[in-house]
């Protein structure tokens, strides 16, 4: 793979059920100079064997309405059309509205209520006889029908769950956005790898095309040589065993590549029926391989080493709102009626005797049967749970911290390696293919140039995605990837 810098290459549409085009196509065998009747009919072998890559459909520069993205532009259309991303946000609203309802017990309550009543038979009380040694004399009170409507106001002083309520409620809208950015940072870190492990494949099918096309017009030379008797037969068979792998290597990689789109359109949340190209600046790219590997470890970056933190601290809150159970439940309120009295229903309405009264109440419970100093105890085992959970998290992190790090500075220090063996095997595979053109050398030889040298690009393309991927696992690893595009 050669890149050029500061250039953009667009790259094949993420389509499904519609036909693409693939860049670079390979140009069909020219037709050499006839000296017999069997370079006629190679001729016509190599156009049939080469026929199947060159019709694979290339592809073109935007030439449909599809869209094209950047890795950058990928990751912003996944944050903001991602289904699980976009749940988390709609469950940070929840949150917010749950918090809501539970803080309305602060506020001044209202309540409206009535009756409506007709005696069929009115209330009898004793009087006591004005007699002195009388028998009491029972006496009906009371009117007949009766209306009374009811205003009640409440306001409540204090009570346990609500103070708990109040407290842990910025907490849970924290825990809620923390696990919003958690979700963040998952799809920027699998958005990026699935678009360079598509890039990957995209990039391997353009060596594997150059080879084959290169592979093509080796036939051509061989069957010249052979014709001219410079050759053997087995040097052209070889060179068709050699295309023959190519193109079965090359068509996988091309079948491979829309699943991969798929993938990354899964990732987006991008419409599965629509189409997409994907463009990088492979300048930027090389530029983006390389990070500080002598930067501390900070857990406190770690989004998970964060959501902890807001869980001992909700716990905690439980802990003092079982402390203050202790307490009695205080509230004021005040009542306000206007009663409506009548013998008859007719004149219910005519006449109205308001009474209303105001006062403090208080509930206090005595015994619980243990409950709250159990539900105390509870709450402080499950804070000192939070603590071993902690020094659990620290070593997962740091493990995962180590083992990003050394992934990352073996594939660059492979990168390298096998930049170099592709440079050497690019010049080896112009000298020995001089060399057989000249009939110098046999052509195992030229073989075995061809198969170093396909390695050496497709190697070195693999190991400069790989150390991409790697980078993203070692962000991610220390807490440096963002979550606020």
């Amino acid at each position: 793979m050669k890149f050029r810098t500061g250039k953009k290459t667009y790259l094949r549409p993420g389509c499904v059920n519609k036909s693409y085009r693939w860049a670079n196509e390979i140009s069909v065998i020219k037709e050499p100079k006839k000296k017999d009747r069997l370079a006629g009919w190679f001729l016509l072998f190599a156009v049939i064997v080469t026929f199947p890559v060159t019709s694979y459909p290339q592809i073109k520069a935007r030439t449909d309405s599809s869209q094209v993205f950047t890795l950058d532009q990928c990751i912003r259309y996944a944050l903001q059309h991602q289904p699980r991303l976009n749940q988390s946000i709609v469950n940070t609203a929840i949150t917010k509205a749950t918090n809501a309802i539970n803080l309305s017990g602060w506020l001044p309550q209202l309540d409206l209520a009535g009756s409506m009543v007709h005696y069929t038979q009115l209330l009898t009380t004793l009087v006591p006889n004005p007699v002195p040694g009388g028998a009491p004399i029972p006496t009906h009170t009371g009117v007949a029908n009766t209306a009374i409507p009811q205003l009640t106001a409440s306001q409540t002083i204090f009570e346990p769950q609500l103070y708990y309520a109040a407290a842990s409620a910025p907490l849970l809208t924290k825990e809620s956005e923390q696990v919003t950015d958690s979700e963040k940072i998952f799809v920027v870190s699998t958005v990026s790898k699935s678009f360079y492990n598509l890039l990957l494949t995209l990039e391997e099918i353009n060596v594997l095309k150059e080879d084959t096309a290169r592979l093509a017009r080796t036939i051509v030379d061989t069957h010249s040589q052979f014709v001219g008797g410079i050759v053997d037969e087995t040097d052209y068979q070889q060179a068709v065993i050699t295309l023959n792998n190519s193109k079965a290597q090359l068509r996988q990689e091309v079948e491979n590549v829309v699943p991969e789109y798929a993938a990354l359109k899964q990732l987006m949340g991008f419409p599965p029926e629509k189409n997409f190209h994907v463009t990088f600046d492979t300048a930027q790219m090389m530029r983006e391989i390389y990070s500080d590997t002598t930067k501390p470890l900070v857990y406190e970056n770690r989004i998970e080493y964060q959501q902890l933190q807001t869980e001992r601290q909700l716990q905690h809150q439980q802990t003092v709102a079982s402390e203050l159970a202790y307490l009695p439940t205080v509230s004021v309120f005040y009542d306000y009626y206007y009663e409506y009295e009548s013998p008859a229903a007719s004149t219910l309405f005519k006449g109205a005797y308001p009474y209303s009264y105001f006062g403090l109440s208080f509930n206090f419970p005595i015994f619980t049967g243990l409950s709250r100093i159990e539900s105390v105890q509870r709450s402080q085992l499950e804070e000192e749970n939070v603590n071993w959970e902690e020094m659990n998290l620290k070593s997962q992190i740091y493990s995962e911290y180590t083992s990003a790090l050394a992934s990352y500075k073996s594939n660059l220090y492979n990168l390298r390696l096998l930049n170099d063996n592709k440079d050497r095997a690019q010049s080896v595979y112009r000298v020995v293919s001089l060399q057989y053109n000249q009939g110098i050398v046999a052509y195992l030889n030229l073989i075995v140039a061809e198969s170093n040298l396909i390695s050496a690009e497709i190697g070195y393309i693999d190991a400069l995605f790989q150390l991409l991927s790697s980078k993203i696992d070692l962000e991610k690893a220390r807490g440096e990837i963002p979550v606020r595009y």
